[in-house]
């Protein structure tokens, strides 16, 4: 009789644990960093007229206070900034402390609220530097939180529940705006008035419909666990320099040899078409490369497509690297990662393959 008891007492305390288990929510940080999410306008009508950066992460939570039926949420303010003033600095930064709270048991995921202005950038930064297949979730907004209809609050909600989503696990950095999850990789900010301003040209990963993600694709470039870049193994607060020169018509070659005394390590060529170089800039980008070991990046002022190795300009040799299908501003990034690592362009023509 005592025997059969303890079994029954065994098997209701067995089936009560996986209940709680079943219902347990889960952690989440939202690491806030300033932006048009934490924005305010003189009133209700300024969308477009506002200052960024204004609302504490506290607020910003206790705004949405449905979030807390999602995760057990708390916040922390890492940044208090509008996004397009971050440097390196802040990205080396910000990624030390995501890196420092997803080893934490404790926690389940990370949303960080962001500017929408360099999102894309500080996302795929985390993407190629952060070792966890726990989800990190960055989010933004396009209205100031005091604007009517701001979209900031139902981005907020959903990026809760997608860091809070156990199937976001091991997806990589994702992006969460206007319903739809975006890869950090391939997400890019195409218009700056409205709230459907991200867009990939590959697509979105999913979307999120009332708390539930809903997935169509994955990413199939290195990332996160997969990376061979490591926040840990980078010292200090600044990364090798890397500067942009975008491309048109008419150009002079004063800006590139400028940023060459300057002492940047590769310049990002945003060409035009397939990462084109006008033919009389080509003799001061050689000359660059040959004499300063300066590496040169051809990607695409193009919003869409990619850069084909050997088209238009022969990379081969003059070793330069193609940045495939990456933008110039994450071509700046990865290229500035890869700087810690290497000098050999066909090494880093491998990184952009990859990546």
């Amino acid at each position: 009789m005592i025997n059969r008891t303890v079994k029954s007492l065994g098997l209701a305390l067995t089936l009560l644990a996986a209940s709680v288990s079943l219902y347990a929510k889960n952690n989440v940080v939202v690491i806030a960093t300033g932006g048009t999410i934490a924005g305010a306008g003189a009133s209700s009508t300024n969308s477009a007229t506002y200052t960024a950066a204004k609302v504490p992460v506290d607020a910003l939570i206790n705004a949405v206070p449905q979030i807390k039926d999602l995760a057990n949420v708390s916040g922390v303010q890492a940044l208090q900034i509008a996004s397009e003033s971050i440097t390196d600095k802040e990205l080396l930064s910000l990624a030390r402390q995501v890196n420092d709270l997803v080893k934490k048991p404790s926690v389940n995921g990370i949303v960080i609220t962001h500017g929408s202005d360099t999102l894309e950038e500080t996302a795929f930064f985390l993407n190629l530097v952060i070792h966890t297949d726990k989800p990190i979730v960055l989010v933004g907004s396009m209205r100031p939180s005091t604007a009517l209809s701001a979209d900031g609050p139902l981005n907020l909600y959903s990026a809760v529940a997608l860091a809070s989503s156990d199937e976001a696990k091991n997806k990589g950095v994702l992006v969460l705006m206007n319903d739809s999850i975006f890869a950090a990789r391939d997400v890019t900010k195409g218009i700056n008035i409205h709230t459907n301003a991200f867009v990939s040209q590959w697509g979105a990963l999913g979307t999120v419909v009332e708390k539930k993600p809903y997935w169509f694709r994955n990413t199939l470039k290195r990332h996160t666990t997969s990376s061979e870049f490591n926040i840990e193994h980078i010292k200090g607060d600044q990364l090798p320099v890397v500067q942009i020169v975008y491309g048109s018509d008419s150009m002079i070659p004063d800006a590139y040899v400028a940023y060459a005394k300057a002492g940047t390590k590769a310049i990002v060529n945003a060409g035009t078409g397939n990462g084109s170089v006008a033919s009389y800039i080509v003799p001061t980008l050689k000359q660059l490369h040959d004499e300063q070991g300066i590496q040169i990046i051809r990607s695409s002022r193009v919003a869409q497509g990619f850069v084909l190795r050997n088209a238009e300009q022969p990379d081969d040799k003059y070793g330069w690297v193609a940045a495939h299908d990456l933008n110039p501003q994450k071509a700046r990034l990865l290229a500035a990662l890869a700087l810690t690592k290497t000098t050999d362009a066909n090494e880093i023509q491998r990184m952009f393959w990859q990546y």
